[in-house]
């Protein structure tokens, strides 16, 4: 029975989208299939690791029947790219699905679509907003670096996602800094906070584009369900208490100046050549009208850079991990930032000047 007659390039672009979160190896053997259903015209790709789930729709079905059946997911997505332009079709007989293109053929094995386990979805939502796909791909990609990677408090793996009002708020921390961006949306909203998992922001990153087509958000006690375009991806919630990101955040440094962004990249990029793998620090002295930052490792290497700032506050001597710096940098799509400092032993502020819409707060350690 013939399910799909198509353009390879077609019938990859529903793949692609839904194999991202497919992991290599699973406790369930199902779970490196993806779940290929067929109604008349319209096929859904389905895929799930029973923490987040990822369904597209084409509309390349041939035939009226209703059929539904799963197969591994990498082994067709990697035929698929090797095959060269061309009509596809996918058909099932006897368990086994075939690929076909020009004189290439390949049989796969499929397990039954009703043992395949889908991750059930929430029917109240407390929250459901619109915003443009490019707008909030951006917000993610202010603060997303800032997300812990194995934190044993497993909150800190995720991301923050506060709605208040017309405000959307994301943060994000791993202990050392913390990341903050808000942007507006339309209508108002009563406040809710939920932790979104790190897997799913990295997938959101992938899956949205640079375009003003909306994105709808629902938030439900348990379950975060983002729809865009052919897309839907439901995501299960961290449960836990993120920490107080106002308490972090410095209200009242005294000591701020501007500096480019592009020109401290590159001198903590050159200084950071001479940090060690294990020891990453630099330290900066900060003095009126002047900015050093020096670097020193194991061997008795020094490297020293001297930038030339507006500025008339206090002299202070901090350190700080370089790889924090160069992260929120490298993200930062502005020419110039603004830096405000207490002492020594305070959390530094960065933010994009006469903008509140970004913060963020990195910890000092000792040089």
């Amino acid at each position: 029975m013939q399910l799909v007659k198509t353009e390879r390039d077609n019938l990859l672009r529903p793949l692609q989208t839904v194999s991202g979160i497919v992991e290599r190896r699973h406790t369930l053997p199902i779970l490196a299939n993806l779940l290929i259903t067929k109604t008349g015209a319209d096929v859904s790709f389905l895929s799930t690791d029973l923490e987040l789930q990822i369904t597209t729709r084409a509309d390349f079905g041939t035939g009226s029947d209703q059929v539904a059946t799963t197969v591994a997911a990498r082994k067709l997505l990697d035929i698929l790219r090797a095959m060269p332009p061309g009509e596809v079709s996918l058909d099932l007989t006897d368990k086994k699905l075939t690929v076909r293109s020009g004189k290439s053929r390949f049989a796969l094995q499929t397990l039954a679509a009703d043992e395949f386990p889908t991750v059930n979805q929430a029917t109240e939502f407390g929250a459901s907003l619109s915003v443009p796909q490019k707008t909030f791909r951006q917000l993610l990609g202010m603060v997303h670096f800032a997300m812990a990677q194995q934190d044993i408090r497993y909150y800190l793996n995720g991301m923050l996602l506060v709605v208040d009002g017309d405000q959307l708020m994301a943060v994000a921390t791993d202990g050392h800094r913390l990341a903050f961006s808000s942007m507006k949306i339309e209508g108002s909203f009563a406040r809710q906070e939920v932790i979104i998992p790190r897997k799913t922001i990295l997938e959101l990153q992938r899956l949205l584009e640079d375009i003003d087509d909306l994105l709808v958000i629902d938030i439900a006690a348990s379950q975060v369900k983002f729809t865009f375009g052919q897309v839907e991806l439901v995501s299960k919630l961290v449960e836990g208490k993120f920490p107080d990101f106002q308490r972090v955040i410095p209200k009242s440094h005294k000591n701020t100046f501007l500096i480019g962004r592009e020109e401290l990249q590159r001198s903590l990029q050159r200084a950071a050549i001479l940090t060690s793998d294990k020891f990453k620090g630099v330290r900066c002295l900060i003095e009126p009208g002047q900015l050093k930052i020096m670097s020193t490792n194991a061997d008795q290497e020094e490297a020293q850079e001297e930038l030339e700032i507006a500025y008339q506050g206090d002299s202070v001597d901090i350190g700080f991990n370089v790889t924090y710096l160069l992260d929120v940098l490298a993200n930062l799509k502005i020419d110039m930032l603004q830096v405000s400092l207490g002492d020594a032993s305070s959390s530094a502020l960065i933010t994009i000047p006469e903008n509140d819409e970004f913060k963020y707060v990195v910890m000092p350690m000792r040089i």
